[in-house]
């Protein structure tokens, strides 16, 4: 498991026998450094004010790293960076006076067990030794001292110790024997927190269990003891080698099965590194985990309802011409586009959208063309171009726009994009479609439409929504930064908002919200915190902007599929899709990262199937699918085994002595 926080932990920079520090990214998709205090340090007298002292205090310092968020009530505390800062929890964990060891380029792996620390460690004078292996646990029970306390000589002392007189400076001690008045002092703290034993005291005179000087005994003996057996050195060296071994191994395995820090970060899968049938890289149209708290209900709302989204573009080809005599206003013909956003509601290829974009009434194609010829006019130099909108408005009334010849209709070609979209694709991965069927403004306003490709992930509708004022609903749309039309990139915007009233002078009911996605977020969608549809989004005629701020329910949307003979329903990867969410949620992510093999492998199209599966092998961490190390249960084995001989061994030794020792 990773440490607690709104991050996604996705690698371990370094660690301290106190906390560690780890790379993450944030709700924005930002880089961040996070410092944490381990939960066993914390709970220590004295190590979460020091650590919340010294993190405050190094932000303040004209130099310090600021503070990008903390959470010091956390059970293990931690303090967040941005990336640009540079090392800023490793200076934090220095600043404490404790060893900081990065980790290494390569892993290297762990020879023996972590030893615990007893107490809060105190700093090191001279030269810092470098940690080895994993930071080490502490021990926040202090053990009993036997004895009067001994007196500590020069100690150094922590940049922190003139900052929080709470902070204890001398660590708890290990037991010792009580020692006479006379000895020495005891020597300073030793590396990563354990204390040096202290030095023996000098006795003077001799020992009181020797014999006074007989002057009267014989100078040699007349009776010589036998020579006692000689010892085994050898062999009790190798049992205790052997319980070295077992004791050493053993908790090597234990300490491997119980680690739940995430491994060094995969490569983000592409469709052929993962096996996927898709043949391009990972781009999904929405990436939840940076759009919402991570874990969250919405991050998993729209997680549901992200995969579904449609990038919809018309492009229109005709000629303007004269409604009285037919006469062309320009000899070539103009082609423009409308661009929208939609949503798959039948995994064989179904997708619902707005009119006004797929199918617009004759006025709205004739300004569009009119103003395309405005443009090209600008561009050959007849035209001025602060003149474009005036040249559009005289003729709005008096052209049409047709075919080839007066009486055709002119040509439409429909595109529909999953995922990141461009604008002007009309190859692979654009998917071509027709219009099935669409609902003028009055009557709601929404386009059935099909596209040429099965196994689509679908959207769930939700019939029985009720929508007042002030629900709070998820609104998804496409929408764009880019300043040029023609190729500009479009991903899916998501945005919480808050129903503001319902429209009840009109049969269909609509009801507006407090927020906008954009002009191209028209046919986008309203999200319940399921990721279930709740309505399509349109724009508000009423608003002087004419912003993407109406609802259509969702009873419009049923009632155009039923009249299409379309039924809403899960694929068969939608359901894997949706289990493998369930599972990530809620911490299984052996089972999520097999239904998401599934979902991705049935529909081919839903790049958000592959990214979890790709989280979930992250917060999962490196080894097998039990989540522990694989050598752990072997190396407890061996270790088992070792052990079982040195006790058989020792305990036949013992017994022979024993024997020998009655003759």
């Amino acid at each position: 498991m990773q440490p607690e926080g709104p991050y996604r932990f996705t690698h371990l920079l370094g660690g301290s026998p106190v906390g560690k520090a780890w790379a993450a990214i944030d709700e924005q998709g930002r880089f961040v450094s996070v410092a944490v205090l381990d939960a066993t340090v914390a709970a220590a007298p004295g190590w979460r004010e020091a650590f919340a002292e010294v993190a405050n205090a190094l932000a303040q310092s004209p130099d310090g790293p600021p503070i990008t968020y903390a959470d010091f009530s956390a059970a293990a505390p931690w303090v967040a960076y941005a990336a640009e800062a540079g090392p800023a929890p490793e200076k934090l964990f220095r600043a404490l006076g404790v060893e900081y060891q990065p980790v290494p380029a390569a892993p290297r792996p762990v020879s023996a067990p972590p030893q615990p620390v007893s107490g809060v460690p105190q700093p090191v004078s001279g030269v810092p030794q470098p940690v080895s292996g994993v930071p080490q646990p502490v021990s926040g029970v202090p053990q009993p001292v036997s004895g009067a306390p001994q007196p500590v000589v020069d100690m150094p002392h922590a940049p922190w110790a003139v900052q929080s007189a709470a902070i204890p400076n001398q660590p708890p001690a290990h037991p010792v024997s009580a020692a006479p008045a006379s000895s020495a002092p005891a020597s300073p703290a030793g590396p990563a927190g354990h204390d040096v034993a202290p030095t023996p005291a000098t006795v003077s005179g001799p020992p009181a269990d020797v014999p006074p000087f007989d002057p009267y005994a014989a100078p040699v003996r007349r009776i010589k003891p036998s020579a006692p057996p000689k010892r085994r050195t050898g062999l009790w060296a190798g049992v205790a080698a052997l319980a070295l071994v077992a004791v050493v191994g053993g908790g090597a395995g234990i300490y491997a099965l119980g680690s739940d820090e995430p491994g060094e970060p995969e490569t983000p899968p592409t469709a052929t590194s993962s096996g996927f049938p898709a043949a391009t890289p990972l781009a999904p149209g929405l990436k939840p985990w940076a759009q919402a708290a991570l874990r969250s209900p919405e991050e998993r709302a729209l997680a549901v309802a992200g995969p579904s989204m449609v990038f919809v573009e018309v492009m229109f080809t005709g000629y303007v011409r004269n409604k009285a005599d037919g006469a062309l206003l320009n000899k070539a013909p103009v082609t423009f586009s409308r661009r929208c956003s939609g949503v798959v509601v039948q995994h064989e290829g179904h997708v619902l959208t707005n009119s006004q974009c797929v199918q617009p009434t004759p006025d709205v194609l004739v300004g569009s063309a009119l103003n395309a010829v405005a443009n090209r006019l600008v561009a050959e130099g007849s035209l001025q171009a602060k003149d474009t909108s005036t040249y559009t408005r005289s003729r709005l009334n008096t052209s049409i726009l047709t075919g080839a010849n007066a009486a055709d209709q002119p040509e439409s070609r429909l595109y529909g994009q999953l995922n990141i979209a461009k604008g002007e694709v009309t190859d692979s991965p654009a998917i071509p479609g027709t219009v099935v069927r669409a609902l003028p403004i009055e009557a709601g306003n929404v386009a059935l439409v099909k596209l040429e490709q099965k196994n689509l992930p679908t959207a769930e509708l939700n019939t029985s929504a009720s929508i007042s004022t002030e629900t709070s609903l998820l609104v998804l749309g496409y929408g764009t930064t880019d300043t040029s039309f023609r190729a500009a990139t479009y991903t899916v915007l998501s945005k919480s908002v808050t129903v503001t009233g319902v429209d009840t002078s009109t049969p269909l009911n609509p009801y507006r919200i407090n927020e906008d996605l954009g002009l191209y977020s028209r046919g986008g969608i309203a999200i319940d915190p399921s990721g279930r549809v709740v309505g399509m989004l349109d724009n508000d005629v009423l608003r002087p902007d004419k912003a993407n701020r109406l609802v259509v329910p969702v009873s419009t949307m049923t009632a155009l599929l039923q009249a299409g003979g379309v039924t809403n329903a899960l694929g068969k990867a939608d359901n894997q899709y949706r289990s493998g969410l369930d599972a990530y949620f809620a911490g299984d992510e052996s089972t999520a990262i097999a239904r998401f093999d599934e979902a991705a492998r049935n529909s081919p199209t839903n790049l958000l199937a592959q990214s979890y599966r790709q989280a979930a092998v992250d917060s999962r961490g490196s080894g097998d699918d039990s989540g522990g190390s694989s050598w752990a249960v072997p190396v407890i084995a061996a270790a088992g085994g070792a052990l079982a001989v040195a006790i058989v061994v020792a305990v036949t030794m013992l017994l022979a002595r024993r024997r020998n020792s009655r003759f």
